[in-house]
């Protein structure tokens, strides 16, 4: 048996087997299909707070960037998902495919461009929640949503980036007679 069979047969165990796990796992997992959720957040927040509309509109433009990038890769890697009697499989997926995690890749690149732009720990707070979900729904190996996250944090990096060589650039205000 595979380390990665092992690790999804204790997190299904441990904490798959809490009350209530599984439902929210399937949550998570309807919230970041495609990363709609995301798109959603980025959306409302858009039209909720205008003079930061842009950096809104950046976090759904990096978690749908993400989540093309990890489409992408799966259809080079073909890695197939679990398929162990083992591993118990609690909701359906759109592909066949598992390497890297697309749920994980749109989730990080979401929670750090929403965490530069709130100032607040949102990676530590929505990163770990969706990686696990994951594995206790049985639909990805650890290193699946490993490699996600690590996707989804090099996007924001890649948006932030962008994001800075747009902004323009404050020049102090001149007064009459300034040289």
């Amino acid at each position: 048996m595979s380390p990665e069979v092992r690790a999804l047969q204790v997190v299904q165990a441990t904490i798959g087997a809490r009350p209530g796990a599984i439902t929210a796992a399937r949550g998570l997992s309807h919230f970041g299909e495609h990363a709609l959720g995301w798109m959603a957040i980025s959306g409302i927040g858009a039209a909720l707070d205008k003079p930061r509309r842009r950096q809104w509109l950046g976090v759904g433009v990096g978690a749908v960037g993400a989540h093309a990038a990890s489409i992408v890769i799966k259809r080079v890697v073909r890695r197939p998902r679990p398929n162990d009697p083992s591993i118990q499989v609690n909701v359906s997926t759109p592909s066949k495919l598992s390497f890297p995690s697309s749920h994980a890749t749109s989730t990080t690149a979401a929670a750090v461009l929403l965490g530069r732009l709130t100032g607040l720990p949102l990676p530590a707070l929505l990163v770990p929640p969706m990686l696990l979900s994951r594995l206790v729904l049985g639909v990805h190996y650890p290193t699946d949503v490993l490699a996600g996250s690590a996707l989804g944090a090099a996007a924001a990096a890649i948006v932030s980036r962008r994001a800075a060589a747009a902004a323009p650039v404050s020049r102090p205000e001149r007064k009459c007679g300034d040289v």
